[in-house]
């Protein structure tokens, strides 16, 4: 079925395309049905190997006959909303005009293909559910409970309806789903059970016909024990399978054998030294050219950031290996000048958020530098021959990926532009956006489904990474205090508290940046606050506002530590996450209850006692769960790894020595 989507897509036609996206919603509904009453069968048989199943009808008939509807539906029964779609695939089969090969040769692959689904169809229904009672089944065949079945009774029951009042049913949604598959105005065609005895109808009642036949002569010859299996050309269909797995399998081993490696930097070498080949051979084929685009005029300036960013690059991939503090501060300057350039081309919104994130990167790495395994001295005094050539093959190869990647890039940026869609954002960003800044319009309004995606994704990711590393436990020479705060004499007491006794001892040691952190914290909110009432007029919004809160308090762990800021704040993160998403759910569900699109955005102005009159976007709504969910989950994440500060470090195996066995370790 998803090949015949395909296809359909495939054919370039707009009644091919329409038919392909009511195919996909009939393939969704009668297969889910399909897999949901395999899952039924399985939970209540304890088995779904239909090798060992049959006359499962006495004991589910329920299940039984909601298995055969969806089946029939699957198979193109009429009166099923499959029977529908797949009449409209032959009928694009037919009206096909090309070679002659695919004008003949389609509508019978086609009805080869309907045949075949006629016959797996019944191979499930008939050979699950009728002959006689199956034996020795790990558990004894019975219904599911009431609402195990309501799914598929849903499910099914939307088959029947769409098969017998399509245009009523289902032609509304068809319409909206596929118009923007199409393109455009949509084609003329007609959802109805009955267009006359034509072309498509005899390929239905062919493939129903020579299916039913198909599985009769096949189920009598396994009766008769003629053959084991479907016969395919004389062929095990089963084991060439198999085999064609087995071979795939091993093939794949090999490759990993040869080209894989436990090591990220061999894996990454390769990858980039297929990419030059890859790009080598098409430049090659077609070559490459300049385009006539006008240049922007230099600027010293400009130049001059460019080459303080490159050189601060340079010098942080020559420190990570030696002294990975400084590389941190060093790639922080990179990001600097990259959000610099941002601004420089009147892109402040890009610039607000690449400098946010590389505050927010930065404590990432700050706060997970401890864990790091320690770097052996030995390494940076002894460079063999060999390590030597392998650093100068690497210099070499990454010398000719990034030029390569310069001057594709040169070509493409100094070639005519594309026509934009800029323009159609920017004429309706406040008519019917609501707001001048056009990015935050496009984030919340007329991308917001997307947004609504992308902060689904965060928050999963910050709650999988809460739950990895709240399992995770430090060994024991990265629990133990820095050298610098083992160093401190015993006696010293300062004059609000002895670092020696301290619960956590950062309090003893940064007490001065402690303070000052605590009196920001307020600064931070309001920051905060400002950028995100300004967002959807001017450069700010939910994004960057949930960032600056996340560094105000990831600032409040690193500098007072994680027992005081426990203590005295109750951040909830992942409440924050859950209300979040509530929010940006409710902003969409209630422009459904009005009769709008789903996240369609409102504006209105109101009168606000002491304030006036103050404008009021609903994306407003919106932009406090993006708001949520940014605070949420990059607390979680980073909190996660300062608690690593306060766990037990992992215990090291115990060697014991026994009269039998004699050493052995111990956990």
């Amino acid at each position: 079925h998803l090949r015949l989507i395909t296809l359909l897509l495939g054919l370039d036609n707009p009644l091919g395309t329409v038919a392909a996206v009511f195919h996909m919603m009939n393939h969704a509904t009668f297969k889910a049905s399909l897999f949901m009453a395999a899952g039924i069968i399985d939970h209540e048989t304890g088995t779904r190997d239909m090798r060992r199943l049959s006359g499962l009808w006495k004991a589910m008939p329920i299940t039984g006959t909601l298995a055969f509807v969806a089946s029939a539906a699957m198979a193109g029964v009429p009166l099923m909303n499959g029977f529908l779609s797949k009449e409209m695939f032959f009928a694009e089969t037919v009206d096909l005009s090309s070679t002659p090969l695919l004008d003949y040769g389609l509508p019978v692959a086609a009805t080869v293909a309907g045949i075949f689904a006629v016959v797996y169809s019944l191979r499930f229904s008939v050979g699950v559910f009728l002959g006689p009672p199956a034996r020795q089944l790990p558990l004894e065949p019975h219904e599911p409970v009431r609402w195990m079945r309501v799914p598929i009774e849903i499910l099914v029951l939307l088959c029947i309806v769409v098969g017998i009042f399509p245009q009523w049913s289902i032609g509304p949604a068809l319409d909206v789903a596929a118009r923007p598959v199409v393109g455009g105005a949509m084609p003329p065609f007609s959802l109805a059970i009955w267009h006359g005895f034509n072309k498509p109808l005899v390929m239905s009642l062919i493939a129903l016909g020579g299916g039913i036949a198909l599985y009769l002569l096949l189920r009598r010859g396994v009766v008769a024990g003629r053959f084991k299996h479907a016969p395919l050309l004389g062929l095990n269909g089963q084991r060439l399978f198999e085999s064609t797995l087995y071979g795939l399998d091993r093939a794949s081993r090999w490759a990993l054998a040869v080209l894989s490696t436990y090591r990220l930097q061999p894996q990454m070498l390769l990858m980039v030294l297929a990419a030059i080949v890859f790009a080598s051979v098409a430049l090659w084929a077609g070559g490459i050219s300049w385009g006539d685009r006008p240049r922007v005029p230099g600027n010293l300036e400009f130049a001059l950031l460019w080459v303080l960013g490159c050189v601060a690059a340079l010098a942080a991939a020559n420190q990570a290996k030696f002294h990975r503090l400084a590389a941190l501060i060093l790639l922080g300057a990179v990001g600097l000048a990259v959000s610099l350039t941002f601004l420089w081309f009147s892109a402040p919104d890009l610039a607000l958020t690449q400098l946010t994130v590389e505050v927010v990167t930065t404590v990432l790495f700050l706060l997970g530098l401890r864990w790091l395994p320690k770097r052996r001295p030995e390494e940076a005094e002894h460079l063999g021959l060999r390590v030597r050539a392998r650093r100068a093959r690497d210099f070499v190869v990454s010398l000719v990926a990034g030029s390569g990647m310069a001057v594709l890039a040169y070509a493409m940026m100094t070639r005519p532009a594309p026509q934009s869609i800029s323009p159609f954002f920017i004429d309706r960003s406040l008519p019917e956006g609501g707001g001048t800044n056009v990015v935050n319009v496009m984030l919340v309004d007329f991308r917001a489904f997307d947004t609504m995606g992308e902060i689904t994704v965060l928050g999963i990711v910050g709650l999988t990474v809460y739950a990895l590393l709240r399992r995770f436990r430090p060994p024991r020479e990265m629990a133990a205090l820095p050298p610098q705060q083992r160093a401190v004499p015993p006696d010293l007491v300062s004059d609000l508290i002895n670092p020696r006794t301290a619960q956590d001892t950062a309090l003893g040691y940064m007490m001065v940046p402690a303070v000052l952190v605590r009196l920001l914290l307020p600064i931070a909110v309001v920051i905060a606050l400002y950028f995100f009432m300004r967002g959807h007029n001017l450069p700010g919004g939910g994004f960057v506002a949930g960032l600056c809160v996340a560094i105000a308090f990831l600032t409040q762990y690193i500098v007072a530590g994680t027992y005081w800021v426990e203590a005295h704040l109750q951040l909830k993160v992942i409440r924050w996450i859950a209300l979040g998403m509530l929010a940006a759910v409710a902003t969409g569900l209630g422009s459904l209850w009005f009769g709008y699109p789903f996240l369609t955005s409102h504006t209105a102005h109101v009168t606000l006692p002491g304030l006036g009159e103050v404008y009021f976007a609903s994306a407003m709504l919106f932009d406090v769960g993006v708001f949520a969910v940014v605070v949420g989950a990059t607390l979680l994440i980073l909190t996660a790894l300062a608690h690593q500060s306060v766990r037990g470090h992992r215990r090291a195996p115990e060697k014991t020595v026994t009269a039998t066995t004699g050493p052995r370790d111990v956990d």
